[in-house]
């Protein structure tokens, strides 16, 4: 068999990365009617790009497929919509955006972020292709348009509305497989003088902190600055300035502008951050070659740790249904032989099940009904939030545990 394209240069893409098996898609929740239906699996196998060093999956499922209705709604996390309040108030004062601005989010979800602005007298725009967050966002006074982002809708955005002064995207750079024309529509909706911050779990921090559950079919990409500034550049958008951010586990914030437009200058966290990349060999297979072992050390030493609470006769739950979790859970094999149920703040999945393990997903109120002896918090990236929250099962002695970087106690 020939060797898949890169979605970005086309370079046949002949090296692995890691492969995870095969998984089901992370956010497709299933209700108990479906249980004994078929489900699909899809390889989850991870290839770098020789020639643009670009971490990529194959597209074995259309964003159509997966996002036209959604299991994910970002207002349920307070700390991330507490995120998004910080990033309003420092984008207004920094970039000077007033209410006469146009303001753009893509994938823009529930409305968590653009509520801020709306707070503020602005009238922004969200785009969301999730039909049913849409709905919600919407619902909320949040004018939010159903479609997929790209050059088409961002030529028709801009003879409809103008160009937009500043263009939000986070957390979706990595969930386009087309993207050419997802940078390609960013440039064309973006003024002379705007400004482009899109976010996105940033690779360096994946191969470090050990994060291969991040990695499922609805995540198309994994960046490195150093392939995020060559996408953007190939589309005429220069990147001026970058933050390392707490989020998701680690993130960039990136900030664009038109390369022969755009007033800002190049701040020197730039050219830091790409010699780091450059000295870390991220243009260097090699760098990308040992991440496999130390996943499979992970899943051996998590199985050896549930086994032996098995063993003992200790009872687990699961806290959260994350994307990542489900990766977490069908690769290791782990069901409900080790985890009884999970718990979840998101009304719209309880009493549907994770796709693949088939793990019953309960409202958080059920962790104390059963009163576990030990906690997988399955978001470890939401650990401090959540260890505050799940400070009541001290109450029995219950411990909580994250998988990720390894296996450790986060509360006992």
């Amino acid at each position: 068999m020939s060797n898949p394209p890169c979605l970005f240069c086309t370079t046949p893409l002949r090296h692995t990365v890691v492969d995870l098996g095969m998984s089901p898609l992370c956010e497709s929740f299933l209700t108990g009617d479906a249980l004994n239906e078929m489900e699909p699996f899809y390889p989850l196998k991870v290839r770098v790009c020789e020639s643009c060093f670009l971490v990529q999956l194959e597209e074995y499922v259309s964003p159509e497929e997966i996002f036209t209705e959604y299991a994910y709604f970002s207002g349920y996390s307070d700390s991330w919509v507490e995120h998004a309040r910080r990033y309003v108030e420092m984008v207004v004062e920094r970039f000077r955006i007033t209410t006469d601005h146009l303001v753009v989010e893509l994938a823009s979800n529930d409305g968590y972020l653009l509520q801020h602005f709306v707070e503020r007298g602005h009238e922004p725009l969200g785009i969301e292709p999730a039909k049913n967050i849409a709905e919600a966002a919407n619902a909320a006074g949040i004018r939010t348009l159903p479609e997929f982002f790209g050059r088409a809708l961002a030529e028709r955005l801009v003879a409809d509305s103008g160009p937009a002064r500043l263009v939000i995207a986070n957390n979706v750079l990595a969930q386009v497989p087309n993207i050419n024309d997802f940078v390609g529509g960013i440039a064309t909706l973006l003024a002379p003088n705007g400004v482009a911050t899109i976010e996105f779990p940033h690779l360096e921090k994946l191969f470090a902190e050990n994060q291969f559950d991040t990695i499922y079919h609805e995540h198309f990409f994994y960046f490195s600055f150093l392939t995020a500034r060559e996408v953007f550049e190939a589309h005429g958008l220069e990147l001026f300035d970058v933050e390392e951010l707490s989020t998701h586990g680690g993130s960039l914030r990136i900030y664009a502008q038109r390369r022969d437009e755009g007033a800002e200058p190049v701040a020197a966290g730039v050219h830091r951050l790409l010699e780091r990349e450059e000295a870390a060999g991220l243009r260097t297979l090699p760098a990308y070659s040992a991440f496999g072992e130390q996943v499979e050390r992970t899943k051996r030493e998590l199985l050896a740790f549930l086994i032996r609470c098995r063993a003992e006769g200790k009872s687990i739950v699961g806290y959260g249904a994350p994307g990542k979790g489900n990766t977490l859970l069908n690769y290791c094999g782990i069901r409900t032989d080790f985890i009884e149920f999970t718990v979840d703040r998101n009304p719209y999945k309880h009493g549907r099940f994770l796709p693949g393990t088939h793990i019953p997903i309960k409202p958080v109120e059920a962790l104390a009904e059963r009163r576990p002896d030990v906690i997988l918090i399955l978001p470890w990236n939401l650990r401090e939030e959540l260890v505050q929250q799940l400070n009541y099962v001290r109450e029995w002695g219950g411990i909580c545990v994250v998988p990720i970087p390894r296996v450790e106690t986060a509360l006992a």
